[in-house]
């Protein structure tokens, strides 16, 4: 669904990454994990189309989208949340959610009916989807911050997307929060048929749940394989895990 190659990404002198390279099958839970300042959220943004790369290809699809700007991207398949969540803060969670449909159907405004009454249903499933449903008339700035993180997963999902980017979906979290934020995902990922790709610090985490595992190190993709043969690398091991 997804290969990117020799993508490389500078700011002036600084190459943020350097050569990475990433593949993404259909169905899969892929992590991509690496110390801080490897170069994953920089991937992850050129991915989105937040930054363009310097050079490399990011195909999708059989499509290259690395000059795509964000919204067009979004509307061949990919969505995507961030390290902090990124929500109307002062906009009800159904309205959060609502706004996300709307945009996909391309129906923010018609004649006769106000927005508010459209996509009712498609929103309202989504918020069940999520577990947010009781909370649909809540502020979302008021929400605890796991609430906000799912609210933002809810938000992505407003987009049909084929491929969902998690850029560290449990950020901040209890222990509690992170294992049902990743349940959720998991449950998505079966449930709907997608494709998720996400970067997480929490190596509990990422070798339970993703099946690929790709490992940055300072702007380079050093290997990606099965959670076995990444966690037994030497190269691993010394760049990342301290040589444990």
């Amino acid at each position: 669904m997804l290969r990117v190659e020799g993508i490389h990404k500078s700011f002036e002198d600084f190459k943020a990454v350097s050569g990475s390279d990433l593949t993404v099958e259909a169905g899969q839970l892929v992590a991509v994990i690496g110390p801080n300042g490897a170069g994953k959220t920089t991937l992850f943004n050129l991915i989105t189309g937040q930054l363009k790369a310097d050079r490399g290809e990011i195909i999708f699809n059989d499509e290259d989208i690395s000059k795509l700007p964000p919204y067009e991207i979004c509307r061949k398949g990919i969505a995507r949340s961030f390290q902090i969540a990124n929500i109307f803060p002062r906009l009800t969670v159904f309205r959060n959610v609502q706004v996300s449909v709307l945009s996909q159907q391309r129906k923010s405004v018609k004649f006769f009916r106000p927005a508010r009454m459209l996509a009712v249903k498609e929103t309202r499933e989504i918020l069940e989807n999520v577990g947010l449903a009781e909370k649909a008339d809540a502020i979302a700035g008021s929400l605890a911050h796991g609430d906000q993180r799912t609210l933002e997963i809810a938000i992505a999902l407003g987009n049909k997307p084929e491929l969902l980017v998690l850029d560290e979906p449990t950020a901040g979290m209890s222990p509690e929060e992170t294992g049902a934020t990743m349940e959720l995902i998991r449950r998505l990922a079966d449930s709907q048929g997608l494709t998720i790709l996400f970067c997480e610090h929490d190596m509990e985490v990422v070798f339970n749940v993703a099946q690929s595992i790709m490992v940055m190190h300072q702007g380079i993709s050093i290997i990606q394989g099965g959670p076995d043969e990444v966690r037994n690398s030497a190269r691993v091991q010394e760049c990342y895990l301290g040589g444990a």
